[in-house]
């Protein structure tokens, strides 16, 4: 089956260039485009997207509005963030909003694919480099820190290895080698984690990990 993908982002060129990378991958077929937030919810409803790849900054309703109305749908769609590095601090928040991931708009073509699919996966699109520069420019303190120390109080031990080696980057096959247990096992692992730590997705557990020092 193919992995359906809406694209959302104001720039036409960027639109089109997307798309062709996408639709390349004949197991990739981009259903939708929009080049704003603006009735994001109808078009999600319409083509049921595994994933939506959306850019930040855009007119009427940019990224992080388009990260919010996704994440309170009942079986929202993993969302990708298209971004550089120059607008962290937006990321930041998408994430925290519910957003999976982001990619930089220089993606190269294999990876823009790949990343698709890890997405449609259900994992974090994030590579262990570039989510310890986020995490750590972004480390919370404080009040936040505290909560996030209280939250992790809720794992098991084996839940914590399983929690840091997200916060790590590590996919799904990594942390079942590593900690030698099933993907299957690793799958029932992280459904737990995020249910305890009220986590969204594995990114947010990421997140959480990391504001409790243990990342």
């Amino acid at each position: 089956m193919s992995v359906k993908v809406v694209l959302v982002d104001d720039e036409d060129l960027v639109r089109s260039g997307i798309r062709m990378i996408l639709e390349s991958a004949p197991e990739i077929a981009v259903v939708a485009e929009a080049a704003s937030g603006v009735g994001i919810v109808d078009l999600v409803a319409k083509f049921s997207p595994d994933v939506v790849l959306t850019d930040i900054q855009m007119p009427e309703v940019g990224g992080l509005e388009v990260t919010k109305r996704l994440a309170a749908l009942p079986n929202p769609p993993a969302v990708g963030v298209l971004t550089t590095f120059d607008v962290d601090e937006y990321v930041h928040e998408a994430l925290q909003n519910g957003a999976a991931g982001f990619l930089l708009k220089d993606t190269r073509p294999h990876e823009l694919i790949s990343a698709v699919h890890t997405l449609a996966g259900g994992e974090a699109m994030l590579s262990p480099r570039i989510t310890r520069k986020l995490l750590t420019a972004f480390s919370s303190g404080g009040g936040a820190a505290q909560s996030a120390k209280s939250k992790m109080d809720k794992l098991t031990a084996r839940e914590r290895e399983v929690a840091v080696a997200v916060a790590q980057g590590s996919s799904n096959a990594e942390i079942a080698a590593d900690l030698y247990m099933s993907q299957s096992t690793v799958k029932v692992h992280i459904g737990r984690i995020m249910h305890k730590l009220d986590a969204v997705n594995r990114t947010q557990v990421a997140i959480i990990t990391h504001d409790a020092g243990l990342a």
